[in-house]
Formats: structure tokens, sequence, C-alpha cells
């Protein structure tokens, strides 16, 4: 009995000495209380990781804390939330009313050190060496800032603002039958002539005539389309319509581009927080294996004890391997998305928090996108286009609509080699042309413009409907992850007490090491399920805002 006792007051002593080893581990490396709730359940990465690519933005969970001060701080934060007045949207995700997607750019991008972030100034390059890729930089970014890159060096928004101007360059074209056109002809003639004459056949010349005559030719013709059936002003106004059409075409693709770097930034931190929660787990699974193997060593545990806590450490490392591969993934496509050099890996500066909270409702929510979605005035675009390509098809060229031109022509011809003057002429013509029959071309061309109306007409109606469904789902997702977000968070102060309550049972000898890992493993669930809940939240808020467009101001984006 007495041996009984001691061995039980041994074990004691030995798993509290370890469970406070662990706790002061837990404490020292705690964040401190200016990081978000969120933060502040990472830690710094471990020197056990150093073989491991060094990570600059990785935090370690939490293993334990105080479940009551984790319920006072909780109970806080949601009585803050509740009588402080609530944000439309968050500084970070949506900027402040702006002229144009280039000054936002600039405003932002005016506020950075300079780097070597931006992308060669040659499209055409070509990287031939491994050391032309090698990635040197690794560049923290916020959100801001990814924004700011991304409306400044997107690959995709720099040629729709090329079009745009390859749009207002064709109105000009158009715009020049407005005028009339003049065109000169001139020409200054020296004719050299020889004539012999003799017995050919005998090779005698007998004489030989020359002359010479220098002439000079001038003419002018002024011409002017008086009527040209509506083609002029169909085209005028067709072109007129494309700059609109390509505008709004820019306007989609910067609100695109915005939402795909906004998404991809969100989905690198999400890589970073499971990389973290990885690296939690591969703690957790040491320290198990620690425990098991002491517990071997003093009589109390078995060996499956052991081998079961190194299988957990195997699969935990097996996890943070593939969590570190798809940070790197997440990084690689943040940085196609911005465009940026070779030789820049980008990583996130932001911690994981809550962008901001939505105050419209859904109804308020659906009409403010179909006022603000460059995609339905895109459709009523087209359908003006094929108006005007209507007219042009029965008022052209090849119309059955009357043209008037008129012509007015001047030029001379003058011998310079004699002294007669030149010869003036005038000429002035009003010229009337109507095809009578064409064989039906031109009102086939009309019948296929209204064709073209009609799809106009059924893709504005599509849009339209896909808008609605695009708001809806965000803004259900929204709602649902808001929730996600206090159920989570309760979640984890749940579990971080039954880890410690299961730690306790162990010490004391009436629990076992399964209640243990078990514990373990439903508080990192726990704590990566609240990372997920705040990123999700976030995606469904950049979402909703790419749904309805231009929120809060309501504004287009005004291209240069």
């Amino acid at each position: 009995m007495f041996v009984l006792r001691y061995c039980v007051c041994v074990s004691v002593g030995l798993l509290s000495t370890l469970s406070l080893n662990t706790e002061l581990m837990a404490q020292t490396v705690s964040s401190g209380p200016g990081k978000s709730e969120a933060a502040k359940l990472l830690l710094p990465s471990d020197n056990s990781l150093k073989s491991q690519p060094r990570v600059s933005d990785i935090k370690q969970m939490k293993e334990s804390s105080d479940s009551s001060k984790t319920k006072k701080k909780s109970a806080t934060v949601v009585k803050k939330r509740q009588t402080s007045a609530p944000r439309i949207l968050s500084q970070t995700t949506t900027p402040p009313s702006l002229e144009s997607s280039d000054a936002y750019s600039e405003t932002i991008l005016e506020q950075l050190p300079p780097n070597n972030l931006n992308p060669n100034g040659n499209p055409l390059l070509f990287p031939t060496k491994p050391e032309n890729v090698e990635t040197t930089i690794n560049q923290p970014v916020t959100l801001e800032e990814v924004i700011a890159f991304a409306l400044q060096n997107n690959r995709e928004l720099q040629e729709a603002r090329i079009a745009v101007e390859e749009s207002k360059a064709l109105l000009v074209e158009q715009r020049a039958a407005l005028y009339p056109s003049l065109q000169i002809d001139s020409s200054l003639n020296r004719d050299f002539t020889e004539r012999q004459t003799g017995d050919f056949a005998q090779g005698i010349i007998e004489s030989v005539a020359r002359s010479r005559q220098t002439t000079g030719i001038f003419n002018a013709v002024l011409q002017y389309n008086i009527y040209t059936g509506g083609e002029r002003d169909a085209q005028i106004k067709r072109a007129e319509r494309e700059i609109r059409s390509r505008q709004l075409e820019l306007e989609r693709v910067s609100e695109q581009v915005r939402f795909e770097a906004t998404d991809n930034y969100y989905l690198l931190q999400n890589a970073d927080a499971q990389v973290a929660i990885a690296q939690a787990d591969v703690e957790n699974a040491s320290q198990t294996l620690r425990d098991a193997q002491l517990l071997e060593q003093a009589g109390l545990g078995t060996r499956f004890d052991v081998l079961r806590a190194e299988g957990d450490l195997a699969a935990a490392n097996e996890e943070l391997t593939r969590a570190i591969a798809q940070q790197r993934i997440a990084r690689r496509r943040l940085a196609e998305t911005l465009s940026v050099g070779q030789h820049v890996q980008l990583v996130a500066a932001d911690e994981i928090t809550e962008s901001g909270n939505w105050s419209l409702s859904l109804e308020e929510t659906i009409v403010r996108a179909y006022k603000n979605r460059a995609e339905l005035e895109q459709q009523l675009v087209q359908r003006e286009i094929a108006q005007q390509d209507r007219r042009i098809a029965m008022g052209g060229q090849d119309g059955i609509i009357p043209r008037l031109d008129f012509l007015a022509q001047y030029g001379f011809d003058d011998d310079l080699d004699n002294s007669l003057g030149a010869l003036v002429n005038y000429r002035f013509e009003t010229r009337l042309t109507w095809r009578l029959f064409d064989g039906g071309r031109a009102f086939a061309g009309a019948r296929a413009a209204e064709r073209r109306m009609d799809q106009a007409n059924i893709q504005f109606a599509d849009a339209r409907n896909q808008i609605r469904f695009e708001v809806e789902d965000a803004y259900y997702q929204l709602i649902a992850n808001r929730e996600n977000i206090s159920s989570t968070r309760q979640n984890v102060a749940t579990r971080e007490e039954a880890l410690r309550l299961a730690r306790l049972r162990f010490q004391a000898g009436v629990g076992t090491q399964t209640d243990v890992i078990n514990a373990q493993r439903d508080l990192s669930q726990a704590r990566g399920n609240f990372l997920q809940a705040i990123i999700q939240y976030n995606q469904s808020l950049n979402a909703l805002q790419r749904a309805v467009s231009n929120y809060p101001d309501d504004r287009l984006f005004e291209t240069r």
C-alpha cells in the first residue's frame, strides 16, 4: 500500500511539473493586449521548426488560457460592438470617394517607400535563367497596398484602359466625316522625243529630229457628302456608344480586379492561419509525446501510448507541410493578380480582423446593385449600338436610302516650253445616288441588327437575375458567417476549459491520455473554425461589395 501511494505521488508530481512548464511556456509567448482577439490566439514560431521555410507572419496557437478571462473578454467585446455606432465599411476594404481607380492607386502608392514591387516595364520580358525568377524580396503588404498595386499593375486592367483610348481614336476618325475633304494632285513632266530618218537597212541615217516638252499639271478637288442617308450620324453615335461600352468594361474589370485582389489577400491570411494552426498541432503532439515518454520511463505508461503519440506527431507534421505548400500557392496567386516583379514574394501584414459591417437591408442592397452594376448598362449600350447598326445597314454605301454628294474641282495644265499660258478648268458637281434594288441586302442587315437588339434585351434580363442572385448569395453568407463568429468564439473558450480539465483529470489519475489528446484536437479545430469564420465573413463582405459595386459613393469610375 505504501509503495502504491508513493508511485501515485511521484506520478502526480511529475505530471504537475509537466503541466506547469507547459502553462509557463504558453504565458511567455502569449500576445500582448494591443493585438486583436484573433491575433491573441496565435503564437510566434518555435525554434524547433527552423527546418521549415521561414514564414515571418506565422504565429502559433495559444495552448491554454484562463477560461474566465476569455469569457469576460468576449462579453466586453460583444458589449462594445453593440454600443458603438455601426460602421458601413472598413477602410481596408473600400476606399473613400474616388474620382478614378488611378487616383486611388496613386494616393496609396505615394505613401509607400521605394520598393521593387512594380514589374519590369517591358511586357515582352522573357526570363531565361533561374536567377531571373528567384524570389529574393519578402515584402509584407496591407490590404490597401494590395488594392493599390492591383489597380496600377494588373495586366487585364491595363488592357481595358488601352481599349478605351483606342475607341476614342476611332470616334475622332468617324467625326472626320463631318468635314469636307480636300485633295491636291500635281505633277511636273519633262518629255524628250527623238525621230530619225534614212535607210535603216543599210545603216544610213539622214536626219535626226528632236523635241522637248515640259508640262505642269495641278488639280484640287473639294468633296463633301451633303446627305448620307443617316450613315454618318449613325457611325458617330455608334463610336460614342462604343466608348461608353469600353468605359463600362473598364469599370467592370476594375471592380473585378479589386475583388480578386481582396479575396486573394483573405485567402493568403487563411493560409497563414492554417500554417499557424498546424504548427500548434505539432507543438501539442510534441508535448504529448514527451509526456508519454516520461510516463513510460516512470513505469506509469505503456509503449502503446508512446507509439500512438508518435503517430499523431507524424500526422501533424504532414498537415503542416501541406499547409506551407498552400501558403506558398496563395502568395503566388496574389502576386499574379498584382503583376508584381519576378523577384517578389508577398506576405500578409494585416491581422485577421472583421473588415466592417453592412448596414443596408437585402432589398436596399438589391436596388443599389441594379443602380451601380456596369453589366446592366453595358447591355443597354449594346442595344443602342445595334440600333445604330440598323441605320448604317439601311443608309450606308450599300443601303437603299438616297445619298447626296457635292464636288468642286479646280485644275490647270500648262506647257512651260511655250508662251500660250495655262489651260485652266473648273468643275462643280452635285450628285444624287439612289440604289433602287440590292437583292434584299440592306433589309437583311437591318434584321440582323434588330436580332442583336433582342439579344441585348435578353442578356439584360439574365444579368439582372444574376446580379440579384449574387447579392442574395453574398448577403445570406454574410449573415451566416457573422453568426458563426460569435458561436466559434464561444466554442474556443469552451474547448480551452475542456482541455484544462482534461489535463487536471489526467494529472489526478482519473483521466486518460486519450482525453487530453482529444481535447487538444478539439481546441485546435475550434481555433481554426474561429479564424475561418472571420475570414469567410470578410470574403462574404467583399463579395457583397462586388455584387453592389461602387459602394458606398455610388459613383462609376471616371476613366482618364
